[in-house]
């Protein structure tokens, strides 16, 4: 879903990189990866940081995070690393979803605003048996969350499954050593895979909640920009695991049909 540079650009001499308070730099690289021709991104990180005379950031040596990044004194992951990890994130708040872009919707969503309201269901769905409702809140902030690196890979993009699925899991190891590994990086890669593997109760009302909200987003776009957006429709149809997933889904078409019929009038 990202718009994409095809240039590559070399990152600076460590030694050029200003001294200032505070400087950090991300940078994405792009690198083939098999005899198809696909090329996936890869994060490098560098940060410079002089010793902070203003209270500014905290004192890291100047260099590359060869190492990576490490956990604080109580196993937690450091303030270095939690704020390097949610800049990454910010690229969710930024990310357009590129179905929408390709069906020629002005200002679409990103990959947060459709997590956002994926957890909102979550939160705010019956109690069910052998449900935990906590859990899907968590997996539903985390089911895209390789996408902060990887961009919205749709299926028009023509990316083989199994491509787009070890992609996404290079992506996840990244995101996850970013974060300093650990407890916390250790079940977001838990709810992540369990997602994708669609192995839990959990798993299985969250990826309702994923079409659910695809096509509520679908029949809003269709209302504001005066499109007829059937493929994603037509797509989710009959692919709900579980009741809530039915009757939200029929509840969302039962609306559709209706102004569908009266437009017609």
């Amino acid at each position: 879903m990202a718009v994409n540079s095809s240039t590559h650009f070399a990152p600076p001499p460590l030694r050029s990189l200003p001294r200032s308070s505070f400087a950090f730099f991300s940078r994405i690289f792009f690198h083939p990866v098999s005899a198809t021709g696909f090329r996936r991104r890869s994060l490098v990180l560098v940060r410079a940081q002089a010793p902070s005379t203003d209270g500014c950031g905290s004192n890291q040596p100047l260099g590359l995070e060869e190492s990576g990044p490490s956990l604080g004194s109580t196993g937690s992951p450091s303030s270095s690393s939690v704020i390097d990890f949610l800049t990454l994130c910010h690229r969710l708040k930024t990310t357009k979803r590129k179905g929408w872009i390709n069906h020629g919707i002005n200002g679409p969503e990103s990959i947060a605003d459709h997590m956002y309201r994926m957890a909102l269901m979550s939160l705010i769905t019956d109690d069910l048996p052998g449900v935990n409702r906590e859990r899907c809140i968590k997996i539903a902030l985390v089911h895209d969350i390789a996408e902060a690196i990887v961009g919205d890979i749709t299926p028009s993009d023509g990316v083989p499954k199994e491509e787009k699925s070890r992609r996404e899991s290079a992506a996840l190891n990244e995101i996850c050593q970013l974060l300093g590994g650990g407890k916390r990086a250790d079940e977001i890669k838990e709810l992540w895979t369990e997602y994708e593997n669609n192995s839990s109760l959990e798993a299985n009302l969250v990826k309702d909640f994923d079409k659910v909200e695809l096509i509520l987003q679908a029949f809003e776009y269709e209302i504001e920009h005066g499109k007829v957006l059937d493929e994603f429709f037509l797509s989710t149809a009959g692919k709900f695991q579980t009741e809530v997933g039915k009757s939200w889904a029929a509840e969302v078409m039962s609306r559709r049909n209706c102004r569908l019929r009266n437009n017609q009038n």
